[in-house]
């Protein structure tokens, strides 16, 4: 049984950093969005928006279905983000938790001190990794939607 535990543990610390790498990655692609949503949002408010929708409307002539697969399309990486995130972030503060209740059991405080700061530190920035990207989303649905109503409406009255 003890092999079969310390295996289960040796395999578990295989995945700390891949699961760290990726709440940095996810980190830097949400700040990368929220810079872009910013982008968006000032030439939405001076009116001067792009309408992409509509652009790869002209350029395909697809409508319908067609443009609601290309909204979900764009949006796939920041819902994706959303989701999963929070869920590395548990990962990521489960992984450490093992050796620190280990350090904890022979009184070693430097070492419990040194697993939960990456515990916590990877969950933190997982959640605002999540927080950002779901913001973004969410607020971006609502603009491809809106004008994805705008190109239906448009196309009925015609």
């Amino acid at each position: 049984m003890l092999v079969l535990e310390a295996t289960l543990y040796d395999a578990s610390r295989l995945f700390l950093v891949p699961v760290i790498v990726l709440i940095l990655a996810s980190l830097a692609y949400a700040l990368i969005s929220l810079g872009r949503f910013a982008a968006e949002a000032a030439a939405r408010a001076a009116g001067r928006a792009r309408r992409p929708l509509t652009e790869h409307n002209r350029r395909t002539g697809h409508t319908g279905e067609d443009l609601e697969l290309v909204v979900l399309r764009r949006l796939e990486w920041l819902r994706i983000v959303s989701r999963s995130a929070p869920m590395l972030g548990l990962v990521a503060t489960m992984i450490p938790m093992g050796p620190a209740l280990l350090a904890l059991g022979t009184d070693d405080a430097a070492e419990v001190g040194r697993n939960l700061v990456v515990a916590f530190s990877s969950v933190i920035l997982a959640l605002i990794a999540a927080s950002i990207s779901f913001f973004v989303y969410t607020i971006r649905r609502r603009w491809l939607l809106e004008e994805l109503r705008m190109l239906e409406t448009a196309r009925e009255a015609a």
